[in-house]
């Protein structure tokens, strides 16, 4: 697959972005509607596995069901010469990772405005029953307008197909970022991908890991058993409630942390709007507030974005915010109508007839004694 082609008659392959273990990424051609899409390529060792091609296509459809501002979009997916493959919106920019080692650490506010983003475009996969399994910042893709798009739901797995006694010898997720359970071999959940968010904030704020070992099974000791070193260890700036929530995250047991990424998210926003208000924002201000879509062509200011392979990891799910702040609708404030004059000669004239008819009474006494006799 070095020189371009054209798979299915349609997708003409013009640059590599990328490759890892099981899948090359390519920038390509959609010869019908004449757009720039990204298109991921499955070596022919999976694509000839009729089981996986099976599991594959399924998870695929699902990818393709969201639709989210903030989650890459699934076009289509097929094969074609041997080859499965699956084809997406094509993001001009570069990956959170790239992001991180450029930068070495980002500031408060930055960071919250790119984990928001996050845990949307996640909340809103947990809320269709999908995990993402393999969260890192290599799966986030930033345009340079800092919209922040998920992607990868390829591997995803449809949380009602997965048992909850199931133990398997396949570690789901990339050892840096998977959490304790996911280390065990147990299935992950939504929780699991709450922690992996954890670790990319953590990332994020300090420009550290979280945990660092020499090889796959450290790592899988540290998540499972070792305590992470405090955040405002490494930046001192962080806020001591942002790294509260932080350590929450990061707790061993998925019942300790926060159940979906909608809710790390509606906390997020909170802290966001309460304490750095002032701040610039481009989240609220940029196309993610809008429900934007999609992002138009725009001069890719960095390093071409390398969008992660889909692939099962031999070592290992975002309110959304359509409830990020509520709406309140307040009642009209009705105006008092100024009040009528007062008809004086009215008064005067009701007044004068009480008072005739109260100098009737006695009148009226006189003709009934009179009868009376």
């Amino acid at each position: 697959m070095n020189n371009p082609q054209i798979l299915n008659d349609r997708y003409q392959l013009n640059a590599k972005l990328g490759s890892g273990g099981m899948a090359h990424v390519y920038r390509a051609m959609d010869l019908m509607l004449q757009r720039n899409v990204a298109v991921k390529v499955l070596k022919e060792d999976y694509s000839a596995d009729l089981a996986f091609r099976e599991r594959f296509r399924q998870e695929a459809r699902s990818a393709a069901n969201l639709s989210h501002p903030n989650i890459v979009t699934v076009h289509d997916f097929g094969l074609d010469q041997g080859h499965l493959f699956i084809v997406m919106e094509y993001i001009p920019g570069t990956d959170l990772k790239s992001l991180i080692k450029e930068r070495g650490r980002l500031s408060v506010t930055e960071s919250l405005e790119l984990m928001i983003q996050a845990c949307q475009g996640v909340g809103y996969a947990h809320r269709a029953g999908l995990v993402h399994c393999d969260i890192k910042p290599h799966n986030f893709l930033v345009t340079p307008d800092m919209l922040v798009k998920v992607t990868d739901f390829g591997i995803a797995r449809a949380l009602s197909t997965i048992s909850k006694d199931e133990k398997n010898d396949v570690v789901w997720g990339s050892p840096h970022y998977f959490a304790p359970e996911q280390a065990s071999g147990l299935p992950p959940m939504p929780a699991s991908d709450v922690y992996s968010l954890g670790v990319i904030f953590y990332e994020l704020l300090t420009g550290k890991l979280v945990f660092d070992g020499q090889d796959s099974a450290e790592l899988s000791r540290m998540h499972r058993t070792e305590a992470p070193i405090p955040p405002t260890v490494h930046n001192p700036d962080i806020p001591e409630q942002l790294e509260a929530i932080i350590l929450k995250v990061l707790s061993k047991e998925p019942s300790a942390r926060y159940r979906t990424a909608d809710q790390l998210g509606r906390l997020l926003q909170g802290f966001y709007e309460t304490q750095l208000r002032g701040a610039s924002s481009t989240l609220l201000s940029g196309p993610a507030a809008l429900g934007v879509t999609g992002v138009g062509p725009v001069p890719v200011t960095s390093s071409p974005v390398v969008q992660a392979p889909i692939e099962t990891p031999v070592v290992s799910i975002p309110q959304t915010y359509s409830q990020n702040v509520a709406e309140v609708v307040a009642e009209p404030v009705r105006e008092k109508e100024p009040a009528e004059p007062v008809d004086w000669l009215t008064w005067v004239l009701g007044i004068v007839a009480f008072i005739f008819l109260i100098g009737l009474v006695p009148f009226w006494f006189y003709i009934y004694s009179m009868i009376g006799r």
